[in-house]
């Protein structure tokens, strides 16, 4: 069941390799970093990132549910300040956070899947699928490998 802390090991400060699919097998590589904060006693988390190469900044906001303890992830990309829609919902289980949304890729249902793994006090990674069959499939398009700062 999902708790309240469950997104405490992103507080602090971070750097991030970025890995970005521009095409099959075509990798864009960048770094960046986030200022991560727990709030709210641990309902919810807040993510700063900074993408300085890039002129990028954004913010994830992370809120847990405690009726229904489901995990809400949302983007803001500072761009626009326009919170995305819908959240990815989901949680954890055994270690692993699992969190997936219906989207459109212009006419073209899709599902987004973001996965955080591989945590651990001074590590952790994200990365993104889609999926165009339903869920069949995954094409993973974003690895974030984190390392504490």
């Amino acid at each position: 069941m999902n708790r309240p802390s469950d997104f405490n090991f992103l507080t602090g400060e971070w750097r991030i390799e970025h890995r970005r699919l521009r095409a099959p097998g075509d990798w864009d590589i960048f770094e960046g970093e986030a200022t991560c904060w727990s709030i709210l006693g641990g309902v919810g988390s807040v993510e700063e990132l900074r993408i300085p190469a890039r002129d990028f900044a954004g913010m994830g906001v992370r809120l847990l549910d405690l009726n229904t303890h489901i995990w809400s992830d949302f983007w803001v990309n500072a761009r626009n300040g326009v919170l995305t829609l819908p959240a990815q919902t989901g949680g954890f289980d055994n270690g692993v956070g699992t969190f997936g949304a219906d989207g459109m890729d212009g006419d073209q249902p899709i599902k987004v899947r973001g996965i955080w793994d591989n945590i651990t006090a001074s590590t952790c990674r994200w990365q993104q699928a889609v999926s165009r069959d339903g869920g069949a499939t995954w094409d993973t398009n974003w690895v974030m490998d984190w390392r504490r700062a």
